[in-house]
C-alpha cells in the first residue's frame, strides 16, 4: 500500500485516498508523520499522533518540511520493504536539503531488522513496535475521517504460517481489554463515526476470562447509536455458531466476511502450516453463503507456494470459479527470511508465481462482471465516507471498490443509493428517499 500522505484541510474527507501525510506544530517545532502498510500499521501511529494532539502539537500543513519526520514502516513481503526503504531514504535526503531536523523510524521495519539503523545514515531514531498497549486519549485522532474507523482489538499472532513472518514481528497474541476497547469504540460514536472496523492479525480469537469475541460485539451492540460493525479477518478454522448468531441477530453487524483463504488445494495448504483449515477451506464459501443470507464474502489467494505445481494451481482455480467470490485478491508468494516457506523445495519460478496471479486477478474481474451487474437498479443503504463517495455494506474500506453518488448527502450520513451503473470496481449510484 502507497504511502499515505494527507493535508490538513483533506483529513476529514478521507475516503478511498490511498496516500496519507501528517505534520505537527509544536511551538516553533513542528512534526511530519508517514503511514505505510495496513490499516493495523496506521493504528499505532494514528494513536500515537493523537496523543501528541492532546499535549499540544497541532496540525501543519506541509508534510515534507519539519523538525521531526517519523515514517511508520511495514515489512511483511519485499514489496513493503522495498517501499519502506524507499520512503526512509526520501526522509534523509530531504533531511539533508534542510527540510527535516531530524528522522525516526518506527515500526515493522526496524522491528524485524533492529541493526539495519547504520545502513541508513542519517536516521536519529529506530524504533520497533509498541510492545504494550497505548490507550488513545479521546477523542482520538481518525486519519480515515469522520465516518468510519478501524478499532484494534488484539495485537501479534499465534499462528505460524509457513509464509509469513508477522509473528516474529508482531510477536504472541495478545487481546486488549475489553474497557479499553469499549472506551474507544464509545466516544468514537459520539464522535460521530457510523461504521466500526475491528481489525487485529485475527480478530476470532479475542478473548478476555471466559468472554469470547461474540462477548466483545454483544457489548458493543449495546452502545447507543445507528452504526456499522465490520468485522475484518474471520480465519474460516474459527468462525463460530455464536459469532454467526450474533451476524444474524445484531442491528449493527455489517453481513461482510472476509475470509482469507491463501489457497484451497489441500497439499499446498499443508506445506503453509494451515492444515487446519483444510475442510473449512474448500467448504467457506458455500457454507457462510447458506447461513448468512446475503453476506458479502473476500478472500485473498497466494500464488507461487512451493508446491504448487501448475495441477494445483488449475485445481484452485477450479475452486474459485465454483466458490464465486464477490471480491478476490491475489499476490505472488515472497519467500521471507526466517520463516519456514523459505527453506522449502519445490517452489516455482517467479515468473510462473506472477504469472498464475495475473490468472487469478483475470478469474476476478470476469466474477465481478456477472456478479456486480446484479446489483444495478437495486437499492441500498449506504455510509457516505467523502463528499460523493459512499460504501455500502458489500465494500469494506481500502480494500473493495466505492460507490460514487449523485444527490446531496453528508459525509457521516447513512442514504439509501440506487445502482446505476458499474465502472471497473466501483459503482455510480444516486440518493433516493
Amino acid at each position: 500500500m502507497p504511502p499515505r500522505r494527507f493535508m490538513r484541510n483533506r483529513l476529514q474527507g478521507a475516503g478511498r485516498t490511498r496516500r496519507r501525510g501528517f505534520c505537527y506544530n509544536i511551538g516553533m517545532k513542528t512534526i511530519a508523520l508517514v503511514s505505510l502498510g495496513c490499516a493495523k500499521n496506521a493504528v499505532d501511529l494514528q494513536v500515537m499522533s493523537g496523543n501528541l494532539l492532546k499535549k499540544g502539537w497541532s496540525l501543519s500543513s506541509d508534510p515534507d518540511r519539519a523538525d521531526v519526520v517519523i515514517v511508520n514502516t511495514c515489512s511483511f513481503i519485499e514489496s513493503a520493504r522495498e517501499e519502506a526503504e524507499a520512503e526512509i531514504l526520501r526522509a534523509v535526503e530531504l533531511k539533508k536539503r534542510g527540510n527535516y531536523g531530524r528522522v525516526v523510524v518506527s515500526g515493522c521495519y526496524p522491528q524485524r531488522y533492529p541493526g539495519l539503523k547504520d545502513a541508513f545514515p542519517g536516521v536519529d531514531e529506530w524504533n520497533g513496535v509498541p510492545q504494550d498497549w497505548i490507550e488513545p486519549r479521546m477523542p482520538a485522532l481518525r486519519f480515515t475521517g469522520k465516518a468510519f474507523a478501524y478499532l484494534k482489538i488484539a495485537e501479534g499472532c499465534p499462528h505460524r504460517c509457513a509464509y509469513c513472518a508477522i509473528p516474529a514481528i508482531r510477536g504472541r497474541y495478545r487481546s486488549r481489554p475489553l474497557r479499553s476497547i469499549l472506551r474507544e469504540a464509545r466516544a468514537l460514536v459520539a464522535s460521530g463515526c457510523r461504521e466500526l472496523d475491528i481489525v487485529a492479525q485475527d480478530p476470532m480469537l479475542w478473548r478476555e476470562g471466559g468472554r469470547r469475541l461474540p462477548d466483545l460485539l454483544r457489548a458493543l451492540d449495546r452502545i447507543p447509536g445507528d452504526f456499522w460493525i465490520r468485522v475484518l479477518y474471520s480465519y474460516p478454522s474459527e468462525i463460530s455458531e455464536d459469532f454467526l448468531v450474533w451476524m444474524l441477530t445484531s442491528a449493527h453487524a455489517v453481513r461482510y466476511m472476509d475470509v482469507p483463504l491463501q489457497h484451497t488445494v489441500p497439499e499446498v495448504l499443508a506445506k503453509m502450516n494451515r492444515g487446519a483449515a483444510i475442510g473449512d477451506s474448500l467448504a467457506a464459501a458455500e457454507f457462510l453463503r447458506d447461513v448468512i443470507p446475503g453476506v458479502t464474502l473476500r478472500t485473498t489467494i497466494m500464488t507461487g507456494f512451493p508446491g504448487e505445481t501448475e495441477a494445483r494451481f488449475r485445481m484452485m482455480l477450479a475452486d474459485l470459479r465454483r466458490m464465486q467470490f464477490d471480491h478476490l485478491g491475489a499476490f505472488a508468494y515472497s519467500p521471507e527470511k526466517g520463516t519456514a516457506g523459505a527453506k522449502l523445495s519445490g517452489r516455482p519460478s517467479r515468473a510462473v508465481a506472477r504469472r498464475r496471479e495475473k490468472e487469478v486477478m483475470d478469474l476476478a474481474k470476469a466474477i465481478w462482471k456477472v456478479r456486480s451487474k446484479r446489483l444495478v437498479g437495486k437499492t441500498f443503504r449506504a455510509l457516505v465516507v467523502a463528499p460523493g463517495v459512499a460504501r455500502m455494506e458489500s465494500q469494506a474500506p481500502d480494500v473493495d471498490g466505492v460507490t460514487h453518488l449523485s444527490g446531496d448527502a453528508e459525509v457521516g450520513e447513512f442514504v439509501n443509493a440506487r445502482i446505476v451503473r458499474v465502472r471497473g470496481f466501483d459503482f455510480i449510484g444516486e440518493v433516493v428517499p
